[in-house]
C-alpha cells in the first residue's frame, strides 16, 4: 500500500532533480491528496568522479542505492534516466511507466565548431561514455578523446575552461535544464544511434504497486515501444559500461524501425543491423522486444569477443 505523501526516490543532481520535479508534479496531479516529496539520494555513481564508470563498475551505480531506498520501502518510487538502467531490474522491481521521450540525440557543444567533422585533426573531444568515445573515434580516428565526467554544468566549465575543444553530452539533458540553445547542432541518430533508451525516464516502482492508478497518465505508447525494443537488444549484447553499444528505434505508421549497433572498444570495427516490425495500435511490446533480441543477438554473433577488446 503506497503511503501518503507519496515518496519519490531521485539523485541529488541539478539534472536528475530537474526531471523527477516534472515526475512529482504529474503524479500529484493524479493524486486524491496531491501530496508528493522527493527523496534525494546520493549514488555511489555521483561519489566517485575520479574515474571512468567502466573503472568502477558500470552504470548500475546511479541506480543501486536508490533501488535499495524501494525494496526497503523508505521510497515509493524512483525516477531514473533510463539510459543509466542496467538491461534487468533488481528482483522485486519493475519499470511501471515511461513518460513521453525528450530528443534523443547526442549533442554537440564546442566554442569554435560547429561538429565532429568540423574539428580539425587531433582535437580533443570529451566524453565519458565509451559508446560516444568508440563512435566518434569510428567516424575520425584522429581524435584525442578526454574523459569527461561529472554533471551539466561540470563539463560545461570544463569545455569554457579548454579542457577540451568539443564535448558531446545528452541533448534530453540540456532541454530539461533549458540550455538546449549551447548545442552547436545534433548527432544524427541514423548514423550513430545513441545509448538505448536515451532521453526516456522511467518510473521504477515494486512489483506490487506497477498497476497503481496514478501511474496511468505517465505511460507513453510510442516510447514504451521504442525502449523495449532498444533495451531487448541490450540485454542480449549483455550490455554493460564496458560495452560500446547504440539503439535507436522509432514507431511510423504501426510499424516500428530499429537499429542496433556495437563497437570494439577502439572504434574500428562495428558490427550494425537494421529491422522493423508491426506492432499496430494496442500492444506490440513483446513484438518490439523480439525484434531487438534478433538484431541485438545478430550483432553479438557477428562481433563476438572483438566487442570486448
Amino acid at each position: 500500500m503506497i503511503t501518503q505523501p507519496l515518496r519519490i526516490g531521485t539523485r541529488a543532481s541539478k539534472l536528475a532533480l530537474a526531471q523527477s520535479g516534472l515526475i512529482r508534479d504529474r503524479i500529484a496531479k493524479a493524486l486524491p491528496t496531491g501530496m508528493v516529496s522527493l527523496a534525494q539520494i546520493t549514488t555511489s555513481g555521483d561519489r566517485i568522479q575520479d574515474r571512468t564508470l567502466t573503472e568502477i563498475g558500470g552504470k548500475g551505480l546511479f541506480t543501486k542505492e536508490i533501488e535499495d531506498a524501494l525494496l526497503s520501502g523508505r521510497i515509493d518510487c524512483a525516477v531514473h534516466s533510463l539510459k543509466d538502467m542496467p538491461a534487468l531490474s533488481p528482483p522485486g522491481l519493475v519499470i511501471a511507466a515511461i513518460p513521453e521521450r525528450e530528443d534523443p540525440r547526442d549533442a554537440f557543444l564546442s566554442v569554435a565548431y560547429d561538429s565532429i567533422e568540423a574539428l580539425p585533426r587531433g582535437a580533443r573531444l570529451g566524453t565519458a561514455s565509451l559508446r560516444r568515445q568508440t563512435q566518434a573515434r569510428h567516424r575520425r580516428p584522429d581524435l584525442v578523446i578526454v574523459p569527461l565526467r561529472g554533471n551539466v554544468d561540470t563539463r560545461l566549465a570544463k569545455l569554457e575552461r579548454g579542457d577540451a575543444d568539443a564535448i558531446l553530452v545528452a541533448m534530453a539533458g540540456l532541454n530539461r535544464l533549458g540550455l538546449g540553445h549551447l548545442a552547436r547542432g545534433c548527432i544524427d541518430p541514423l548514423v550513430s544511434p545513441p545509448a538505448p533508451g536515451q532521453g526516456a525516464l522511467a518510473i521504477q516502482t515494486r512489483e506490487a504497486d506497477a498497476d497503481a492508478p496514478w501511474l496511468d497518465g505517465l505511460k507513453h505508447r510510442p516510447t514504451t515501444l521504442a525502449v523495449a525494443a532498444e533495451r531487448a537488444a541490450l540485454a542480449v549484447l549483455e550490455g554493460s559500461c564496458r560495452t560500446a553499444i547504440g539503439a535507436f528505434a522509432r514507431v511510423e505508421g504501426g510499424r516500428l524501425i530499429l537499429i542496433v549497433e556495437a563497437l570494439t572498444p577502439d572504434g574500428a570495427r562495428c558490427f550494425r543491423r537494421e529491422g522493423e516490425v508491426e506492432v499496430g495500435d494496442q500492444g506490440g511490446e513483446a513484438a518490439a522486444r523480439q525484434l531487438g533480441m534478433r538484431l541485438g543477438g545478430e550483432v553479438s554473433a557477428e562481433g563476438g569477443e572483438a566487442l570486448l577488446g
